[in-house]
């Protein structure tokens, strides 16, 4: 089965979230914990949950994942921004453990001319101060384009981050097909080579979760400006063999393409179309 979704509006709570995936023909979705510029979180309403957790079994659900709001910087120069991007994302991972077993997928953040070690140096501080060993969700890195002064525009910056984690089994990575593409790595021409180059890297277990988009701008741009499916550099042929490689099909797919519900309803249906794994 293809695990696919897109991006939903949490503003409802988690069964309405639920109850639109299974109307766009998902099943599995992504949402922002709170405002994606940030803000204060939408209380936990337990019955909602309840609700959701009902509907998400009946459905066959995969995995969801959540994503921290674009805001948040935890390698930024300045100290006070980093406070804010710890205690949101412990407030975060408080709340995900209302729906335990899931994903928080966050952007590293930017060093803004600090140095790319020093950035990583304080993300990995963060996780160390914020990780718990009880915690059901895992935490997502996500491969990010490089623009400006990016942390984790390379599989070796993220290695980095991740080896300085002391409970580095809470980690993972979600891989953004128009991030990668922008930052250099080949998807459309060598994918094999690149799951391979990610694997010797980080290793393919780490891999949980992969961001669909196409780019509107040319290989190795370092751009990061997402395309819908088919419409941009990357090309829906390179999209049949990333939802089709043996290496990455059990995955959770989630669209982050510039459309409303009516086009993500109809780039999950022409995805499915194009999925031929048993």
């Amino acid at each position: 089965m293809l695990n696919i979704g897109s991006h939903i509006s949490s503003s409802k709570g988690y069964y309405a979230m639920g109850k639109q995936a299974v109307k766009l023909g998902a099943n599995t979705f992504a949402f922002f914990t709170r405002n994606p510029r940030g803000g204060k979180a939408k209380e936990i309403d337990e019955a909602d949950v309840a609700k959701y957790l009902e509907l998400a079994q009946e459905q066959d659900f995969a995995k969801i994942v959540a994503h921290a709001p674009y805001t948040l910087n935890g390698c930024s120069a300045d100290e006070g921004l980093r406070k804010f991007a710890k205690d949101t994302m412990a407030d975060d991972l408080r709340r995900m453990e209302y729906t335990p077993g899931n994903y928080y997928n966050f952007h590293p953040g930017s060093h803004v001319k600090q140095g790319v070690e020093i950035g990583i140096d304080y993300i990995a501080q963060m996780l160390n101060e914020i990780l718990k060993p009880e915690q059901n969700t895992i935490v997502l890195l996500e491969t990010m384009a490089g623009k400006g002064s990016e942390v984790g525009r390379t599989f070796e910056e993220l290695k980095e981050i991740i080896d300085k984690v002391e409970l580095s089994d809470k980690l993972g990575v979600c891989l953004d097909t128009c991030h990668v593409w922008d930052a250099g790595y080949d998807i459309v021409n060598d994918l094999d080579g690149v799951i391979t180059h990610f694997d010797s890297v980080i290793g393919l277990d780490r891999l949980r979760a992969i961001h669909l988009n196409d780019s509107q701008n040319p290989f190795e741009s370092h751009k990061d400006r997402h395309a819908k499916i088919g419409e941009g550099s990357i090309g829906i042929e390179a999209f049949g063999r990333i939802i089709n490689h043996p290496a990455l099909c059990g995955l959770p797919f989630v669209l982050e393409t510039p459309n409303d519900d009516e086009g993500w309803a109809k780039e999950i249906a022409m995805l499915r179309e194009m999925f031929i794994q048993n």
